[in-house]
């Protein structure tokens, strides 16, 4: 149980948005240690580096050691039709959609690591409008001037539809994290509904 003295809900809509500050999202602990190792070793920006707190999960390859080349977002499966940004600690509820998405379908979509929460990789979010129509966004985090905003803002004028996941903002206080994302829609099943 998670109680409301110990919220790390409303730090992405907070911090996001501080200028030159570089805000990463690691999504498992190889890359959360190289992501501090590089804060600590670079003296070019202020670093913040989110911690994982969904359980402790491995990468199944190497990881990037070099974040100096600002907002550079990772494609880790190709697709098409529909691009998944899972964020940081949502990274595997991103997984868990792709392998649903391409069941119901058979059609895998594009799963992507953002890594970088204070900005967009413009280049790769334009390259997505060639063949895909829909992106999700999934954040660990309020919606309410979160990662999705940002990327359904860059998208507003196009044609893509885009579908943000997060959290309502309001305090929890002492709460089961399985009950608090079907409360708000966060289980691959329920996304799957949604843009199925």
């Amino acid at each position: 149980m998670h109680d409301i003295t110990h919220l790390g809900l409303f730090d992405i809509a907070m911090m996001s948005n501080i200028p030159n500050l570089v805000y990463l999202a690691p999504t498992n602990c190889e890359e959360y240690f190289a992501m501090l190792d590089w804060s600590i070793e670079q003296d070019k920006y202020p670093v913040a580096v989110r911690i994982p707190c969904s359980g402790v999960h491995h990468a199944d390859k190497a990881v990037d050691t070099d974040y100096s080349v600002l907002n550079r977002y990772q494609i880790t499966q190709h697709g098409t039709k529909t691009a998944i940004l899972a964020l940081g600690d949502f990274y595997q509820i991103g997984e868990a959609l792709a392998a649903m998405i391409t069941k119901k379908t058979g059609i895998a979509p594009t799963l992507i690591n953002p890594r970088y929460i204070t900005g967009l990789d413009v280049e790769m979010l334009k390259q997505l409008k060639a063949d895909h129509d829909t992106v999700i966004t999934l954040e660990d985090g309020i919606l309410n001037g979160g990662f999705g905003e940002k990327i359904a803002r860059y998208y507003g004028a196009s044609d893509i539809k885009v579908y943000c996941y997060g959290l309502q903002k309001k305090f929890l206080d002492r709460y089961a994290v399985e009950d608090v994302l079907k409360a708000n829609r966060l289980t691959p099943e329920q996304i799957c509904a949604d843009v199925l």
